[in-house]
């Protein structure tokens, strides 16, 4: 089985760049002003030429109304959405019909129960992105560099396509495949050597580390 591997929260073209030499299916650009990871519109669309037929390209975003998402989509010409906030079905549903592009929604998870939330996005949301929640008193609702029990994801059918976050890096990688084999796997804050600051060595490193995992050797941090 494959395994997609999206770095997200790019700003640099260094960072880019290892993502994509890396192996990255998916690089992600974030669209949320309180977050260090933050970029507008144009500079998303510079970077995101290096990245044109080498990777999909996700914008992010944490509640953003249609003329938000109008200038993203401009601008920066993603492949995917990524809603990050409390949109409701219908809004996924509108989000999709107006772009034209598929959805990915994310929702934070902390127990067994977080996952029943999912249910009336099944069929409208083509993949889940499941992070920890973020810890008390974050702005942010991801990118906090915490996990959650990966164990959890277990109980999931085999019909639920989602994307595995939160506090992931090459120390746990391993681990969290172990756990939870998910198809896809997001990382941020674990490649990062200070926030919103990613580190080329640390992606290379955490790509080393996901090979290595998934030929059952040691990981190479």
């Amino acid at each position: 089985m494959t395994l997609d591997v999206k770095i997200c929260g790019l700003k640099t073209e260094e960072a880019l760049a290892a993502a994509l030499d890396g192996g990255a299916s998916h690089i992600g650009f974030i669209f949320f002003e309180k977050s260090p990871r933050h970029v507008e519109p144009d500079q998303a669309g510079r970077l995101r030429e290096a990245a044109r037929g080498r990777a999909d390209v996700v914008a992010v975003t944490v509640k953003a109304d249609d003329a938000a998402l109008d200038a993203i989509v401009a601008a920066a010409k993603p492949d995917i959405l990524q809603l990050h906030g409390a949109e409701s079905p219908e809004r996924v549903a509108e989000v999709k019909a107006r772009y034209g592009l598929p959805v990915m929604k994310a929702f934070a998870i902390r127990e067994a129960v977080d996952l029943e939330k999912i249910t009336p996005y099944r069929g409208i949301a083509d993949r889940f992105l499941f992070d920890a929640k973020p810890p008390k008193g974050s702005d942010l609702p991801g990118g906090n560099g915490v996990s959650f029990d990966w164990e959890l994801l277990a109980a999931l059918d085999d019909g639920v396509d989602y994307m595995l976050s939160g506090g992931l890096n090459a120390a746990n990688i391993g681990a969290a495949l172990n756990a939870a084999s998910p198809r896809a796997i997001d990382i941020s804050s674990g490649v990062e050597r200070a926030p919103g600051e990613k580190d080329p060595d640390l992606i290379r490193n955490f790509f080393r580390a996901v090979r290595a995992a998934r030929e059952g050797d040691a990981v190479l941090a």
